[in-house]
């Protein structure tokens, strides 16, 4: 599903970090090695057919890499 976030999001908090992410191997490997953190927070997405909705957002961020494999874990509305 193509989405893309409108405005911040809101309320950001670490689900997990380091050794704690399942994926650090492969993100290693993607993406080059980093402190990777996985990321979780609300906001405002828009989606491919341009609605616009309420979601809890999930995405992994590497230090110096910035938000990388964003993905909507729920909608809130």
């Amino acid at each position: 599903m193509d989405f893309r976030v409108v405005g911040t999001v809101r309320g950001i908090a670490v689900i997990a970090s380091g050794r704690g992410i399942r994926e650090l191997r492969r993100l290693n490997r993607i993406y080059g090695r980093a402190r990777w953190r996985r990321l979780k927070g609300c906001g405002t997405v828009c989606l491919s057919d341009g609605s616009l909705r309420e979601a809890e957002v999930h995405w992994y961020e590497g230090h110096g890499r910035g938000k990388k494999e964003m993905k909507i874990k729920r909608y809130l509305d």
